[in-house]
């Protein structure tokens, strides 16, 4: 079952300012501003330079502050309507500032900071340019423009794995007709999930079986020169992610990996949870140098701007030869599929 859990900013939804990423683009936002206006204060770049450099040293606990409030705020903002939690993010926005800029002219009289009514004017202006922005950003990363990207990887499955696929099936049908059954039912399932539409996220378990549909086939195509070691002891079974992230890596690992050498080799897939975070790590044979080598970064481009469509910079998808292995190591927030809802029994009638 398919869940829909998007953790950048969609239209007609309320920025997440416990997010990474929307934290620090305000961050970046703010400082860009402040260097605007100390540059515009100032007689030549050297003197604005200087006064950005104090007055950032103020601003940046304020800003800080007013980030925590509406990380805080925001279970309060979500039950509001997007126009009313709309207007509660920008009076925290615009009053938050003003009161630390009160404070820090109490305790610091005389510093470079600006005055409470030019800095609530200030974070004003900002918040309402960044609620703009994460508006217009919403609308770019809407869920169809993540299902196109999505469909262009579905489309570059490789189409030698269907014909190579079925060639294996094939050979069994007379010696062994009940494995090939089996292993016509895997490519029907795996064909199934890649033909259905799949904007939202889906859970490791599902990932998981899909993954296992295609190693089986792999398996009677490559016999004894791939073996699978399953580190999955420690997965969070419901955890969300995208869908078809672990297939294709796994994909990629037997072609850069098995296929290029005569003899066996393992691909090791290890998949656990810590703290708030869901680890996913795949191992494969590396050779330097190997011809196969020359396409591994198209599927890693692809696979990353889907996570970042998804989960923003809070994911991440680091890659590197290790030795005599290529390691894919994904890092993504643990998000939980919500139980269905059970509705009461009806009442026994007598």
């Amino acid at each position: 079952m398919k869940q829909s859990k998007n953790h950048n900013n969609p239209p007609g939804v309320l920025p997440n300012f416990c997010q990474l990423g929307t934290s620090l683009r305000a961050i970046l936002a703010v400082e860009a501003g402040a260097l605007f206006a100390a540059l515009a204060a100032s007689a030549d770049i050297a003197n604005g330079l200087r006064l950005f450099a104090e007055r950032s040293v103020l601003i940046q606990p304020a800003l800080l502050l007013t980030l925590l409030i509406l990380c805080l705020a925001s279970p309060l903002s979500k039950r509001l309507s997007y126009a009313a939690g709309m207007a509660l993010t920008f009076l925290l926005a615009a009053s938050i500032p003003c009161l630390a800029a009160m404070s820090l002219a109490w305790l610091l009289p005389g510093s470079a900071m600006l005055s409470p009514l030019q800095t609530g004017a200030f974070g004003a202006s900002l918040a309402a340019l960044l609620l703009v922005y994460f508006h217009l950003r919403g609308k770019a990363l809407s869920p169809a423009v993540t299902e196109a990207r999505l469909q262009a990887l579905q489309a570059r499955i490789r189409p030698h794995f269907l014909f190579n696929s079925l060639n294996a099936v094939l050979s069994l049908v007379r010696s062994d007709p009940r494995r090939a059954e089996r292993a016509l039912e895997d490519l029907s399932e795996l064909f199934r999930a890649l033909m259905r539409e799949n904007r939202e996220l889906t859970t490791l378990q599902d990932e998981i079986e899909l993954t296992r549909a295609y190693l089986g086939l792999e398996q009677l195509r490559l016999g004894e020169r791939l073996s699978v070691a399953w580190h999955i002891d420690k997965m969070p079974h419901d955890a969300l992610i995208p869908p078809l992230v672990i297939q294709p890596l796994v994909e990629n690992a037997i072609y850069h990996g098995i296929e290029p050498s005569r003899e066996p080799g393992e691909v090791s897939l290890n998949i656990y949870r810590s703290g708030d975070k869901v680890h996913i790590l795949i191992r494969n044979p590396y050779t330097e140098n190997a011809a196969h080598h020359n396409g591994n970064k198209i599927a890693l481009a692809n696979i990353r701007e889907r996570l970042a469509l998804h989960f923003d910079l809070d994911a991440t998808l680091k890659s590197q030869p290790m030795g005599a292995v290529y390691q894919v190591h994904i890092s993504l927030p643990y998000a939980r599929a919500p139980e269905p809802s059970r509705s009461p029994a009806p009442a026994d009638r007598r």
